[in-house]
């Protein structure tokens, strides 16, 4: 029996993906967290093969939240299951030490034979995620702007289009303001954004946010 840990922000989904795991007796859901923090005393606390982690919880972000897990438990393998396609984060994910990445999507059947490769000890690289691995990471040409960003600039980006002030994102990361803003023009810079609500509108034309585009302020 494969002891498995989830780590998500949507009740339904965690109980969702507990019900379909379960069932088919070849699994068992020993822990789940629903933020960051709660998914660290997951790994600290409960014995498991392998974690399922969103990328887009409260707290620290998904990529982040990887390494950590990692940086404490180096041999627990990591399936990140998110709703975000594999071409903005999978690649990132892999190289934080995740072991395979799926979306949302996938079919129920892909998602326990990834679970049984990592709890085997082995990783789990779908035919998207390999392509983007052979291209270096490069995703279609239409994407390619966000792979200019360094990871800082990355979660920098991410951080404004949630909606925190410079201000804010400074004091949560530890970094001066003046830092924080060099990061916000560079990635306005690298994006061609000249504003943040061209930043957030370049967000959610490439499906890299789950913020609405009625949200978007006006003359974007």
């Amino acid at each position: 029996m494969t002891r498995v840990a989830i780590a998500d922000d949507h009740d339904l989904f965690r109980e969702g993906l507990r019900q379909l795991l379960e069932r088919s007796g070849e699994f068992e859901v020993v822990a789940e967290a629903g933020n960051a923090a709660d998914t660290m005393r997951c790994v600290r606390q409960f014995d498991f093969d392998v974690l399922v982690l969103d990328l887009a919880m409260p707290g620290r972000s998904g990529v982040d939240l990887v390494r950590q897990v990692k940086a404490e438990r180096a041999d627990l393998p990591i399936l990140v299951l998110s709703m975000h396609a594999e071409d903005q984060y999978a690649v990132r994910a892999l190289a934080a030490g995740a072991s395979a990445y799926l979306t949302k999507g996938s079919r129920a059947e892909v998602v326990q034979q990834a679970l049984r490769r990592l709890a085997s000890g082995g990783r789990y690289i779908g035919e998207r995620v390999a392509e983007l691995l052979a291209q270096g990471g490069r995703p279609a040409a239409s994407r390619s702007d966000v792979r200019r960003l360094s990871n800082r600039e990355f979660q920098v980006m991410m951080a404004l289009v949630a909606g925190e002030s410079v201000t804010e994102i400074a004091g949560r990361l530890h970094l001066s303001v003046k830092t924080i803003s060099t990061h916000k023009t560079n990635v306005l810079h690298k994006l061609a954004c000249r504003s943040l609500a061209e930043l957030v509108r370049y967000a959610i034309d490439n499906d890299l946010t789950d913020r609405p585009p009625e949200r978007v302020p006006p003359g974007s």
